[in-house]
Formats: C-alpha cells, structure tokens, sequence
C-alpha cells in the first residue's frame, strides 16, 4: 500500500454505507422528536407510509428538488442510513471494530455528478494488526511508491495502473486501495454494500469458473508440467497471488479434465 493522493473523480458512482450503522443524530431537534430541518408531517414517508394530506400541502409549496430532499432525508433517518452524499458528515466502521477507517463523502457538481475530495492515504497501511507487519520492511515491501517487480513472488510486473483502474470505475473511495485493501477490511470484520460486488470480482477471477484460474490451467495442461512449475505463466500466477489465491493440486486436477474435455 505505497502513500498516494487520489486525483478528484466525478462520476454518478456512489460510495457504499456500511451495513448496520445507525444514523447520524440530529444536532438539533424540536418538541416532537423529531429533526428540526425535517418536517414531522413527512417522516412517515420514510417509514413506507403514504404521503398525508398536510405533507402533500408542504411538499406543494416547495421547489420539486426540495420536496425530494425532504422525503429523502426522512427515509434515511427512518432506515437508519448514513446522511446524504454532500452533507459532510462521515462513513465511518462499525463502532466496537478496531479499525478507525473514515472516509469523506463527496458533494455534488452543478450537473449532479459526485465530485470526491482529494484525499492524502499515506501511512494507510497502519490500520492493519500489528502481527500481519512483523518482519517486513514497511519502506520497501509495505508503503513503497515505486513498484518493485523483484518483491514479487514470481519476480515479474502485472496489471494496469491506477489511472486505469480508476477510468473503469473498479475503484471506489472507501477503498482507494482496491480489492486487496477492501478484503483486508473485510477480514477484520468490516460489512458494506459494496461486499457483494467486490465477492463477485474475486469469484470471476479466481473462482471455479474463474478466468485467470481457467486461463493458468488451460496452459499447464498445454505444457504438460506440474502444476507449481513457476516456469508456465509467472505472470498469471502473480496476478492471482494479487487476488489472495494460489493454484492447489485439487483445485488443478478438478479445472485439468475441462481443460483436457476442451481440447480434444
């Protein structure tokens, strides 16, 4: 994880809450109970009632932009989801984990399109237990900004860059780091809306019908050697290494009569 500053992004990707978190109190409430800036008559909205009389007559004085943001904010505070992406307020784990991951949601251009501040993640690598970095050069294996291809298992390079991974849209600003950084998480306990999607990279690579598990296979098969021999595809090996998998006799032998069946 080598120290980097985003570069803004714009786009209509949301960042993922995190499941379960409360919402965020209001700094002020009135007699009711209820938020000061959210008129009561429109709370129930947010609880999947029908609009009353007297909310469709306040909804009807406002701009429709206005009327949405109301209803909106009253679902959000009745679902207990975090504030609106703007608000300046904070995503922030699960309280109890042991991590202290924050991240700032962004604000909205003229034409709608989130707009994510620039962000400084150096020193990001100290969130992870202290028992996972024992033993490492942190300066050169940890939080080096220059790629070191000799570090590598497999002493080869792979994959695009950032720039590349961005203009995708595979990386989002909860996990600057991508999918190494989200599973490291993951691991620890943390659960977002984004879990499922990032399950679902990992399983189209490195699954059982994964393409770059398939792909090393396919090519051991063709070169008739064992399946740890370093020497067929280092570079598809690192790429999975990347993804937290290395190749198993079992998991070989099981892809190999596919790949053999193919073939003939």
């Amino acid at each position: 994880m080598a120290p980097r500053t985003s570069k803004p992004i714009s786009g209509k990707v949301t960042p993922a809450p995190v499941v379960g978190q409360k919402g965020t109190p209001a700094k002020k409430r009135n007699g009711k109970g209820t938020p000061k800036k959210i008129p009561s008559a429109l709370v129930q909205v947010g609880k999947g009632g029908s609009m009353t009389a007297k909310a469709r007559k306040m909804a009807a004085g406002m701009s429709t932009e206005k009327a949405v943001k109301v209803k909106s904010a009253a679902k959000r505070k009745a679902e207990g989801m975090p504030e609106e992406a703007g608000s300046g307020k904070k995503i922030r784990a699960n309280e109890g984990n042991p991590m202290t991951f924050q991240a700032s949601l962004p604000s909205r251009n003229k034409k709608g399109e989130l707009v994510f501040e620039e962000q400084n993640y150096k020193d990001v690598w100290r969130e992870l237990p202290k028992d996972w970095l024992e033993g490492l050069d942190i300066p050169k294996q940890v939080a080096s900004a220059v790629y070191r291809e000799d570090l590598n298992t497999y002493k080869v390079k792979c994959g695009g860059s950032l720039d590349m991974w961005e203009s995708h849209g595979w990386i989002t600003p909860q996990d600057p780091y991508g999918w190494f950084q989200w599973f490291c998480r993951f691991y620890q306990g943390r659960r977002t809306l984004d879990d499922q999607r990032q399950i679902g990279r990992w399983d189209r690579c490195t699954g059982k019908t994964g393409r770059w598990r398939g792909n090393l296979i396919s090519k051991i098969v063709q070169s008739g050697c064992a399946y740890d021999n370093k020497t067929v595809s280092p570079v598809v090996r690192q790429t999975l290494q990347h993804w937290g998998y290395r190749l198993t006799p079992e998991d070989y032998e099981q892809g190999a009569k596919k790949a053999r069946k193919r073939m003939k």
